[in-house]
C-alpha cells in the first residue's frame, strides 16, 4: 500500500513542471504536471502519488497530519520507519503511470 504523507514544497524548477518536497526530512523531485491549473507556491503542502504531486492541502491539516505520522513513527524500529517514510519511491506502480501521462500530452 502506497501512502501519501503531506510533503511541504522547497524548490520549484523554472518552466513550473518540477519541483522539490520534503517529506518528513527526505527530499525527494515531484512531478507538477497534474497540478498545471493550480497556484502551487513555495511552503505550500501536497500530497504525492508515485512521484506526481495530486493535490494541495491545508497546512493545519497537513500538520496535523504530519504529527500522527510521527506518533506512529515513534513506536516503530527505525529500519521500518526509514522504509515507511520512503514508500513511495519504491511504489509498485510508479513510473507506470508518469509513462502514460507523458505519452498522452
Amino acid at each position: 500500500m502506497c501512502l501519501s504523507i503531506p510533503s511541504k514544497v522547497v524548490e520549484i524548477n523554472e518552466d513550473r513542471t518540477m519541483c522539490t518536497v520534503d517529506t518528513m526530512g527526505v527530499k525527494r523531485e515531484a512531478s507538477m504536471l497534474m497540478m498545471q491549473d493550480k497556484d502551487l507556491q513555495l511552503g505550500d503542502y501536497v500530497l504525492l502519488h508515485i512521484g506526481f504531486v495530486m493535490d494541495k492541502i491545508d497546512e493545519k491539516e497537513a500538520l496535523l497530519s504530519l504529527d500522527t505520522y510521527r506518533q506512529i513513527l515513534e513506536v516503530m524500529e527505525e529500519e521500518d520507519r526509514r522504509k515507511a517514510i520512503l514508500e513511495d519511491d519504491e511504489c509498485p506502480n510508479r513510473g507506470r503511470e508518469q509513462v502514460a501521462v507523458v505519452s498522452e500530452q
